[in-house]
């Protein structure tokens, strides 16, 4: 089942590490393999009141349990290989709404995910080209990502170039977890509108286009600039999302099958003195389902000393509504295209928090490294009276072996 909520990631820092000694006065370099190893849960708890699944009205209460793990080994000075896995489970008041098995008002549904990547260093680490796949299953979606990226870095380190390709092949068949079916069966629709096939197709596509240039301005501040370009076709349209009509009519949502996305992002980082940093961005996002989006976020780092930061933050985001978007018995049956979904209506979010790091970067043994922990929290409300709580928590650790 499609859901969509909010789950927070974290940063993977990547290094490798050369020793030498001398030997019979000649220098022998030792090459170090390091593994870090990350641990993310996150909690998020949200309300509202316009869920699209019975029509843009109704509760829209969730919650979701992630807890994570993400690998990194670091070997042959340029290698790395990432694996990402994880599992959000799922506590919906909706779901017995939408799936074959109906049994109470809490029922829990499980996306499984695992993400296996590797990277290379070529030119004294100034080019590194990436590469990766997995999956994401849960029961009645799935979905495989394939990714390929490249990250350039000017000679005097004061200019980066990034490019991401990413492609996401979904599937949005029930019938994988079934005990009874253990294969892709059929889309799910709204309970009194199964009669009738709605969607002759299933697949999803999306193609993703992210660029990244990232310029050392002065010794205070780095600016970012992030175009995107986003490309989807195919079952676009959720098909177990209600739709009311105003002249009583009841349908499943159906959007047109292809879809296009911009974004065009800026980030400004400055150190103002005095241990503080300001971390701006501002986001501008348009589609040709009419949207249009803008957002602009700060965090602000104060290190209270050499392994203690304290970071609140703030997001405000602002958004026109689609051309399919109407609220519940507002549609005409006239209409080709049609949603009662408020992600694609007009709205705007405020979402506030604070970031905690302790990163002491200490040795618990010859070869074992806790490095740093994090505590996140935040709080968001979206003008339809749609409110989140998220809190996260992420540790990292690494071993080291000499070769």
């Amino acid at each position: 089942m499609v859901k969509r909520y909010i789950i927070i990631g974290a940063l993977i820092f990547a290094a490798f590490h050369l020793k030498s000694q001398e030997s019979d006065s000649i220098f022998k370099k030792q090459t170090i393999n390091k593994t870090e190893i990350d641990f993310l849960y996150s909690h998020y708890i949200q309300d509202g009141n316009n869920s699209a699944i019975t029509g843009g009205i109704g509760t829209e209460k969730l919650i979701v349990y992630a807890p994570g793990i993400i690998l990194k080994s670091t070997f042959k000075e340029k290698n790395s290989i990432i694996v990402k896995a994880g599992a959000d489970v799922i506590s919906s008041a909706s779901t017995d709404k939408i799936d074959f098995n109906v049994s109470s008002a809490s029922i829990l549904d499980t996306r499984t995910h695992l993400d296996v990547g590797y990277s290379r260093g070529f030119k004294n680490e100034r080019l590194i080209i990436s590469g990766g796949s997995g999956f994401s299953i849960e029961s009645d979606y799935t979905s495989i990502p394939l990714n390929l990226g490249l990250i350039y870095t000017g000679k005097n380190q004061m200019r980066t170039y990034s490019v991401d390709i990413l492609a996401f092949i979904d599937d949005l068949r029930w019938g994988r977890l079934s005990p009874d079916y253990k294969r892709p069966v059929r889309l799910i629709y709204p309970e009194e509108l199964r009669p009738r096939e709605w969607f002759n197709i299933h697949n999803r596509y999306s193609y993703n286009f992210k660029f990244g240039f990232t310029q050392v301005i002065n010794k205070r501040n780095l600016l970012g600039i992030y175009p995107a370009f986003i490309y989807q076709h195919g079952l676009l349209s959720t098909p177990f999302h209600r739709v009311y009509f105003n002249n009583g009519d009841l349908k499943v949502e159906n959007l047109p099958h292809q879809r296009i996305k911009g974004i065009l992002g800026f980030k400004l980082n400055s150190f103002v003195g005095g241990n503080t940093i300001l971390k701006n961005e501002l986001d501008f996002y348009a589609d040709d389902f009419g949207i249009l989006g803008l957002a602009i976020a700060n965090e602000t780092v104060f290190k209270l000393n050499s392994i203690v930061s304290i970071a609140p933050f703030i997001r405000l985001y602002f958004q026109k509504s689609s051309k399919y978007f109407a609220p519940y018995r507002e549609h005409s049956i006239e209409q080709d295209f049609y949603t009662s979904d408020y992600d694609l209506s007009k709205f705007n979010t405020y979402k506030a928090g604070i970031n905690l790091r302790y990163a002491p970067f200490k040795y618990l043994s010859k070869k074992f490294a806790f490095n740093e922990l994090q505590l996140r929290y935040s709080l968001t409300y979206r003008t339809n009276n749609l409110t989140a709580h998220i809190i996260s928590f992420f540790i990292n650790t690494s071993f080291e072996s000499k070769k």
